[in-house]
């Protein structure tokens, strides 16, 4: 799922081209997307673009008149820009369009099943009810975050990634921030000191705005064409079997159902491995303490 920086830069981009521009059409594909009635998506054709902002991890297209466009692009979904009015709608992949004088901002999900969302909202009162109420790490105070944090006993892993606690990360860049912070994503936070709450303060704002500052210079005046939770000089997310760029400890990773934790074992955890539930069913519950010792029974595993 596209996270801040990802969403940030997305914005920039739309507002670059639609900026004060007038929308022309708008074409929905599918049924599926648009979840309320009220206004009615019509409302929006011959309105200018007044602002594009993130919401969470939304995208929030501003009209005249306080009327306003929700996007949820979900884990699939994706913009792109065609610098032609009327552009088509991309096969089977194509949501909608948004059609404007100087091009088409294209809506696309790979995923049959279409989670993304468009919602029609009207006032800003209407538009605060989609905020989840997390803070914001970008521009909320040292004492805001570490409230968020310690409000609620959970794991550090769950409570960066819960928009009602923090706004705007996922999956993907919580895992950099716990290696930066070199914090275990299982440290539950009511356990934290103030040495650890502040080290990931410093570790959140400093990746967030970093990884930004890249995306930024790789889109350049183009558009974000590689919106993906796997990049390149990520320090351990997607990188599961990889050496870590600080210590050289091979990272490990939590399975879930859906998505999974990874970790470097020698920065995170004192070299202490975590239970991942598919190598705990391997190893019938006897869990290894050390990454050596898991390293020796995969080793006896594949002699046998």
């Amino acid at each position: 799922m596209p996270e801040l920086p990802d969403i940030t830069v997305y914005c920039e981009a739309i507002a670059k081209r639609v900026q004060d521009k007038p929308l022309r059409n708008v074409r929905l594909k599918s049924a599926f997307l648009l979840r309320t009635v009220e206004p009615p998506v019509g409302e929006m054709i011959g309105r200018k673009v007044q602002s594009v902002r993130r919401l969470g991890k939304r995208i929030v297209l501003g009209f005249d008149g306080e009327l306003f466009a929700v996007i949820h692009l979900m884990i699939a979904g994706r913009l792109q820009w065609k610098p032609r009015a009327g552009a088509a709608i991309a096969g089977k992949l194509g949501l909608a369009a948004f059609d404007f004088d100087q091009g088409t901002l294209l809506l696309t999900e790979a995923s049959r099943k279409q989670r993304a969302s468009l919602h029609m909202l009207q006032g800003e009162a209407a538009l605060a009810e989609m905020d989840r109420g997390g803070v914001e790490p970008l521009s909320c105070t040292r004492a805001h975050f570490a409230h968020a944090l310690t409000c609620e006993s959970h794991t550090i892993k769950r409570t960066l990634t819960d928009p009602t606690l923090i706004s705007g990360v996922g999956n993907a860049y919580s895992d950099e921030i716990l290696h930066r912070a070199k914090m275990s994503p299982l440290l539950l936070t009511k356990r934290m000191d103030d040495e650890q709450i502040d080290r990931l303060f410093d570790a959140t704002r400093t990746v967030l705005r970093e990884w930004t500052d890249k995306l930024r210079a790789e889109v350049g005046d183009g558009w974000p064409v590689h919106v993906t939770a796997f990049r390149d000089g990520m320090a351990v997310h997607g990188r599961f079997g990889e050496p870590c760029p600080v210590c050289g400890t091979s990272v490990q990773r939590i399975a879930y159902a859906d998505n999974e934790t990874n970790y470097c074992p020698g920065c995170q955890t004192e070299g202490k491995l975590l239970a991942d539930r598919s190598i705990s069913q391997l190893m019938r519950g006897d869990w290894p303490k050390t990454l050596a010792e898991l390293e020796e029974r995969r080793r006896k595993l594949q002699d046998n």
